[in-house]
C-alpha cells in the first residue's frame, strides 16, 4: 500500500519492565508488534509505522528518543505502556525528546475473556493502569504530546492517529523550510508584518528577501524550447481563451506567464526553498504580476503569500503537507466580499489573481484581464469557482508580540448561488460555521488576518495537531461556538501565553 509520505516513518515504542520475567515481555514485543503492524496497514494512516524493540530501563529509552530526533525520516514518536512501566525511568527519554509525540492508550483484546481472566493475563494486560503512570509524568514535565484512545481496530481510532500523523507532516515541513520573498510586503500594512526571527524559533522556517530583478534576470535565462513545451501543456490541460492560443493576439503574454513560472520555479529549486511572496507594489523589471505561474506552482505544493505576506504562504505550505493524498487542496484566500440576505448570508472570497486550481474539479479557464492595480500589463490568471466542501477550514496567522495566533473558522464551501460572468478570478463561496454573524464577530475580535490558507483537504483536526506541536496559539471558530465562550478564551489565551513566556 502506498502511504502519502512513503519515505518517512513514525517510530512505535512500547514501554515495560524487567519485572515480569522473559515469557511475559515476549508476549509484549509480540503483541506490540501487532498492535504497530495494524496501524501501518490501515489506509487511514499516512506514514509507515515502524515498531522497536521494547524499552525497560532509562537509558535505553533516551538512546531511542534521541535516535528518533537525529533521524530526518522520522515524523514522531508513538508511545504505549503495554503494562506497568515505571514512568520515572521515561524522564531523561522525554526530556531529550524533540520530535512530536502521540500517546496511544489502547491494549491488546478488545473484548475480555471474563471466564478465562486469572493473573498470568492481569500482569500481561496493564495498560488501563500502565498509561497513567506514564500520561502523569509527561503531564509533570509539560511534554507537548496528542492521546488517542481506543482499540487499534477501531476506524475511530485509525483515523485520529492519521490526523496526528498529518499534523506531524505538516510541522516537519516547515521545519527548516526556506521562503523566499520577492521584495517586502504592502507599504502600511498592519498584518502581514511579522518577526521573521521568531518564526525560525517557533516554526523553524528561514524567511529572507531577494531583489524582485532577480526574478527577471532569471526569465531572461529561460529557454524558449522550454516555454514552448510548457504553453502545449497550457493549452491541453486548460480551457485557454482563443486570444492566448498560438496564433491569438494575445499569446505572447502567455509565453510571459509560462517563462515567469519557469523562472519562478528553477529560482525557488536553486534555493531549496518550497514558499514564497510576491507584492504588485514591487515588480521590478516583470511585466506582469505573476498570476498563473503562482497558481500553478501552489498546486505542486509550493505555499505562497502576496503582498509580501509571509506567514500565510508558511500556512499554505503545511496545510499542502498536511493534505497529501486527501481530496481537496489549500490556497491562499482572502475573504473579499458578503452577500448579507438575511438567514442566507455567504463570504465570497478571492484575490487578485493567485487562487490554486487544486479547490476545484473542473478545468479552469485561462484568461486575460487588466488588473486595474500595480500598473502593468493584463495578467494571465485560471478562472473557476473551488469545488462545493463540506468542513473545509479558513486559517490565518498573526502576530500578536509575545506568540503567533493561529485562528481558524470551519466552513462548508458551497456552488455559488449564481454565475459569476464578469469576475475575471478564480473564487470560493462559503458559509462559515456557526453562522455569519457568531464567526466574523468572533474572527474580528481575535485580530484574525484577512488572509488566510483555505483547506478543503486536512481539516481543523490536523491544524489543531500543528499547533500544538508548535507550541503556538489557535483560536477555533466552529459550530460550538458562541460570542461569549470565544470572547472568554481570547482573555484567557491572553494571560495564559504572556505568562508562559516567563520573567
Amino acid at each position: 500500500m502506498t502511504k502519502a509520505y512513503d519515505t518517512k516513518e513514525i517510530w512505535f515504542f512500547t514501554g515495560s519492565q524487567d519485572l515480569y520475567g522473559e515469557e511475559t515481555l515476549r508476549q509484549v514485543a509480540q503483541q506490540s508488534t501487532e498492535v504497530a503492524e495494524a496501524l501501518d496497514a490501515s489506509a487511514q494512516v499516512p506514514a509507515r509505522i515502524v515498531w522497536k524493540p521494547v524499552l525497560k530501563d532509562s537509558d535505553s529509552i533516551r538512546r531511542a528518543m534521541l535516535d528518533a530526533n537525529s533521524d530526518d525520516n522520522v515524523l514522531g514518536v508513538i508511545t504505549w505502556m503495554h503494562t506497568f512501566s515505571p514512568a520515572k525511568m521515561w524522564i531523561t527519554g522525554l526530556k531529550a525528546l524533540a520530535k512530536p509525540l502521540l500517546h496511544l492508550h489502547t491494549q491488546a483484546n478488545v473484548e475480555l475473556p471474563w471466564e478465562s481472566i486469572d493473573f498470568d493475563f492481569m500482569n500481561l494486560n496493564q495498560a488501563a493502569h500502565g498509561d497513567r503512570e506514564y500520561a502523569y509524568l509527561a503531564t509533570r514535565l509539560g511534554a507537548a504530546r496528542t492521546t488517542v484512545v481506543g482499540h487499534v481496530s477501531n476506524p475511530a481510532v485509525a483515523k485520529r492517529v492519521g490526523a496526528w500523523v498529518r499534523g506531524a507532516a505538516g510541522w516537519d515541513a516547515v521545519q527548516g523550510l526556506n521562503l523566499v520573498r520577492f521584495g517586502d510586503n504592502m507599504r502600511n500594512v498592519a498584518v502581514t508584518e511579522g518577526d521573521k526571527t521568531e518564526a525560525e524559533i517557533r516554526f523553524g522556517v528561514s524567511v529572507n528577501s531577494w531583489a524582485v530583478n532577480d526574478l527577471v534576470d532569471a526569465m531572461a535565462a529561460v529557454d524558449q524550447a522550454q516555454v514552448d513545451a510548457l504553453v502545449a501543456e497550457y493549452e491541453r490541460d486548460y480551457d485557454v481563451a482563443q486570444e492566448l492560443r498560438a496564433g491569438g493576439a494575445r499569446h505572447e503574454s502567455l509565453r510571459y506567464a509560462a517563462a515567469q513560472e519557469i523562472a519562478l520555479e528553477t529560482f525557488l529549486r536553486q534555493a531549496n526553498a518550497w514558499a514564497f511572496t510576491t507584492n504588485f507594489e514591487d515588480l521590478g523589471g516583470l511585466r506582469q504580476l505573476p498570476g498563473l505561474a503562482v497558481q500553478r506552482l501552489m498546486a505542486k505544493g509550493y505555499g505562497f503569500g502576496a503582498e509580501g505576506d509571509w506567514k500565510t504562504a508558511v500556512l499554505v505550505r503545511a496545510a499542502k503537507v498536511m493534505g497529501a493524498g486527501l481530496p481537496g487542496g489549500a490556497s491562499l484566500m482572502e475573504d473579499y466580499t458578503y452577500d448579507l440576505t438575511p438567514g442566507r448570508e455567504l463570504i465570497l472570497g478571492a484575490h487578485m489573481l493567485e487562487i490554486c486550481p487544486s479547490l476545484t474539479t473542473v478545468k479552469p479557464r485561462v484568461e486575460i484581464h487588466p488588473l486595474g492595480i500595480g500598473g502593468r500589463e493584463d495578467p494571465v490568471r485560471m478562472v473557476f469557482n473551488a469545488g462545493a466542501t463540506e468542513g473545509a477550514v479558513v486559517v490565518s496567522m498573526a502576530d500578536m508580540r509575545e506568540r503567533f495566533r493561529l485562528t481558524a473558522n470551519v466552513v462548508d464551501v458551497l456552488a455559488p448561488p449564481a454565475d459569476l460572468p464578469n469576475l475575471p478570478v478564480a473564487r470560493a463561496v462559503w458559509r462559515p460555521r456557526p453562522d455569519f454573524n457568531t464567526s466574523t464577530e468572533s474572527w474580528l475580535a481575535a485580530g484574525g488576518a484577512h488572509h488566510t490558507v483555505m483547506s478543503t483537504g486536512a481539516g481543523i483536526e490536523e491544524f489543531e495537531i500543528f499547533a500544538e506541536i508548535a507550541g503556538t496559539e489557535l483560536l477555533v471558530i466552529d459550530e460550538e461556538t458562541t460570542r461569549r465562550n470565544f470572547a472568554q478564551q481570547i482573555r484567557v489565551n491572553q494571560a495564559y501565553f504572556r505568562l508562559a513566556q516567563g520573567f
